[in-house]
């Protein structure tokens, strides 16, 4: 039996995050899928630290901020919003002084969520994710550089329609380019995203007049004020700012199935 006061003793604030997942077994579930894509990210994190991309650096920081969030951990999400400032001020310096309290975090809080858990347990890998379904006609289409929000959404509509999922930019046009597009009823976008970010995704639903055809909102962390204006320089839905929850997701998808009408 999991025992949630060893979380709380260690300063995990499980009741924010509850509202946001609603109960112990979808928290639990999004835990685990933390636990398998972590090491991942962190990997990415020290070869951008590495190489000095403090653009990928920061957005893969501005991910993991995102996830400790969600998961109530609260010093992590602390240090990582440091390194995000850090690296979108490209102060290389500061982030390499500061860059082993990251890591030492990190590591805490995954040896906390093992320990918690008793055992990783195995969670679909990408391409099941969007694996696609022969009963289910209607699509959303979720492009996301975060597992956890990826997960949490895929989680609240998947008995209901076929939810694709992205990575990043990239993949999202790969789909779009290979899916029937009368099927997709909505896209979540998030703007900032390694490799290709959400405005290249617009610029790409821009030329190709899709607009129309795909409604699209996006759903973002903190996003400067510039960035949101110049994403409804587009013709977008809505915006839906990081931290939501499931009535917020379930709004924003009900005005998407209204505009595709």
């Amino acid at each position: 039996m999991k025992d949630v006061n060893l979380l709380i003793g260690n300063g995990v604030d499980v009741n924010s995050s509850l509202e946001l997942f609603g109960d112990m077994d979808a928290y639990n579930e999004t835990l685990e899928q933390f636990l398998e894509g972590v090491n991942e990210k962190l990997s990415q994190i020290k070869k951008y630290k590495e190489a000095g991309d403090m653009k990928n650096y920061s957005i893969l920081v501005h991910s993991l901020k995102s996830d400790a969030r969600y998961l109530g951990f609260t010093e992590l999400a602390r240090l990582s919003y440091e390194h995000e400032l850090a690296s979108k001020d490209n102060n290389i310096n500061e982030v390499y002084e500061k860059y082993n309290d990251l890591m030492y975090e990190a590591k805490r809080i995954i040896d906390l969520t093992e320990e918690y858990l008793g055992a990783r347990v195995s969670v679909p890998v990408a391409e099941e994710e969007t694996k696609v379904s022969e009963v289910k006609d209607k699509t959303i289409l979720v492009v996301d550089d975060s597992d956890l929000i990826r997960t949490f959404i895929k989680r609240i509509f998947n008995d209901s329609y076929q939810v694709l999922i992205a990575h990043d930019g990239e993949e999202a046009i790969k789909i779009i380019e290979n899916s029937n597009i009368d099927n997709i009823i909505g896209m979540l976008l998030d703007l900032n995203m390694p490799n290709v970010d959400g405005f290249a995704v617009l610029d790409y639903l821009k030329q190709h007049n899709l607009f129309d055809e795909i409604p699209v909102s996006i759903i973002t962390g903190a996003d400067s004020k510039d960035n949101i204006e110049r994403a409804f320089t587009y013709p977008i839905i809505d915006v839906l700012s990081k931290p939501f929850n499931e009535v917020n997701i379930k709004r924003i998808i009900e005005k998407a199935i209204y505009m595709k009408r």
